[in-house]
């Protein structure tokens, strides 16, 4: 840990950290278990974005009368990137006080995090199936699936090729831990090769059990070359995020 770092809260002690990890841009993902605190929960976004500047402007939503409302509002404000998170939130994806919601950050071309796979324990409304009717309806909408949808990695790499706004990230993916539990079937590789374009580096940190180097080596051994290795831990999201040079 840098030595300045110890004098800082929290958040600016993450993103110090972050930095001297040669992190260019960050999210800070939040999201709500229950109605009435979504909107609270973008108020603070914005406020951290604002005092952070390589952190993207994050926001979330939920289920809730006067859910478009506030999405309308953190997309006026400059929100980025949203995050969802179907397990914690116990809800349905394809509920429909969400659809305005989805049709609206469709549109705005604006990417969701979504954490909606079954691991590492399953929801009522986790796995593909939810997900299909939500991208049924809005086939447009800019989905990063986190984790990458484990354990069904196949049926989301699948949706992934059907829908070509479709994303995922490589949070806890093929690290020893989750390798252990939730292995990716090797015979799905050639497939991640495939999607290499869509594949954006995620890591959870701070919150992994294991050192956060741990994640690239463990995308460097899949050897799947380092044009590919260079798109999910750089480009991919730098093109999705509009940061590349100009």
């Amino acid at each position: 840990m840098p030595s300045e770092a110890g004098s800082l809260c929290p958040g600016r002690q993450r993103a110090a950290l972050l930095r001297e990890f040669g992190i260019r841009a960050f999210t800070a993902m939040l999201y709500p278990h229950k109605p009435g605190i979504a909107r609270w929960l973008n108020g603070w976004a914005a406020d951290f974005a604002r005092r952070t500047p390589d952190c993207l402007h994050t926001a979330t939503l939920y289920p809730e009368p006067g859910g478009e409302t506030y999405v309308r509002e953190a997309v006026e404000a400059g929100a980025r990137v949203f995050k969802a998170h179907v397990q914690v939130g116990a809800y349905d994806p394809a509920d429909e006080l969400l659809q305005p919601a989805w049709g609206l950050l469709a549109e705005a071309r604006i990417p969701v995090v979504i954490h909606c796979g079954s691991g590492p324990a399953p929801g009522k409304h986790t796995g593909p199936e939810p997900i299909a009717r939500v991208l049924a309806r809005h086939p447009k909408l800019r989905l990063v699936v986190a984790y990458p949808g484990m354990p069904e990695y196949e049926e989301f790499l699948g949706l992934a090729e059907r829908y070509d706004q479709v994303r995922l990230d490589t949070t806890m993916a093929f690290t020893d831990f989750t390798e252990d539990l939730m292995p990716l079937p090797r015979h799905a590789l050639p497939r991640l090769a495939g999607l290499g374009d869509r594949i954006l580096l995620g890591s959870d940190f701070p919150n992994v059990p294991y050192p956060y180097v741990h994640q690239l080596h463990a995308l460097e051994r899949l050897d799947l070359g380092q044009e590919w290795l260079r798109a999910v831990c750089h480009d991919n999201a730098a093109s999705l995020f509009g940061l590349l040079p100009r």
